[in-house]
């Protein structure tokens, strides 16, 4: 256990050091949220209700976006380039090499989370979260959540030329229709009823209620339980559908 726990951490620092040499990496997962929030946050400026829509919003985007973007395309990529086929011919243990993978993308969100709070704080009007506890339990559900979501995903795209599209197919949709830029409670009833269903739209109000609201689980545990059921979905559907060989013939 320590040898994989040491050979876990290396693999991890190196994982680091792939993403920043990535720039399209880094653009999509740090710059295109801060983009987005200071776009809209510019054409709200002194609307202090839609700003604290915005935010959370955001928060909750870049969760989604460091975690199921990221992990769909870099997993697509690796086994497509027969990378992970390698990985898994070497002493490397597969634990190791995974759990490297997947805390790097964890890094990547918390990382993005606590720039969008500060960018609130600083820039927006929005004051620091009122319940920290409630605020933590949202990260790591909807971290998990995401992240066995984008994995399970990346066994539904063929290739890798096909991974960007394959994945703004959940995306796009997902982020506009879950409230991100807007109070999904004036949305139409059918979008409503959609983004109900999905996890991104609990992530984002249980942000809100604990970044703005104070409010805490109690208040949002039916939500936090549909992103529970998302993980667990998506984790077992990871496990099963995971491959290291190309698909390509």
């Amino acid at each position: 256990m320590p040898d994989a726990a040491a050979l876990a951490w290396h693999q991890y620092r190196l994982e680091r050091k792939l993403f920043w040499r990535n720039p399209t990496s880094a653009f999509f997962n740090f710059v295109l949220p801060l983009l987005f929030l200071f776009l809209f946050g510019a054409i709200f400026s002194g609307d202090q209700e839609n700003l604290n829509v915005l935010v959370p919003g955001i928060a909750g985007m870049s969760i989604m976006a460091t975690t199921f973007s990221a992990l769909a395309m870099n997993v697509t990529f690796l086994r497509e380039a027969g990378v992970l086929k390698r990985v898994r011919g070497t002493p490397l243990p597969t634990g190791s090499y995974l759990a490297a993978v997947g805390a790097s993308a964890i890094t990547n969100a918390v990382l993005q989370v606590g720039i969008v709070l500060a960018c609130g704080r600083l820039f927006f009007g929005v004051g620091w979260p009122q319940d920290w506890g409630s605020l933590l339990v949202f990260v790591v559900v909807g971290v998990w959540c995401f992240a066995a979501l984008g994995v399970a995903w990346s066994h539904v795209i063929p290739n890798f030329d096909s991974a960007a599209a394959y994945q703004n197919i959940v995306f796009l949709p997902t982020i506009f229709i879950s409230g991100v830029f807007y109070d999904v409670d004036d949305a139409p009833k059918f979008l409503l009823d959609i983004a109900q269903v999905l996890p991104l739209v609990h992530v984002v109000q249980g942000l809100r209620g604990a970044m703005i609201d104070g409010s805490g689980l109690g208040d949002n545990a039916s939500g936090l339980a549909v992103v529970a059921v998302w993980a667990v979905f998506g984790t077992i559907f990871a496990i099963r559908g995971f491959s290291w060989e190309s698909r390509r013939a």
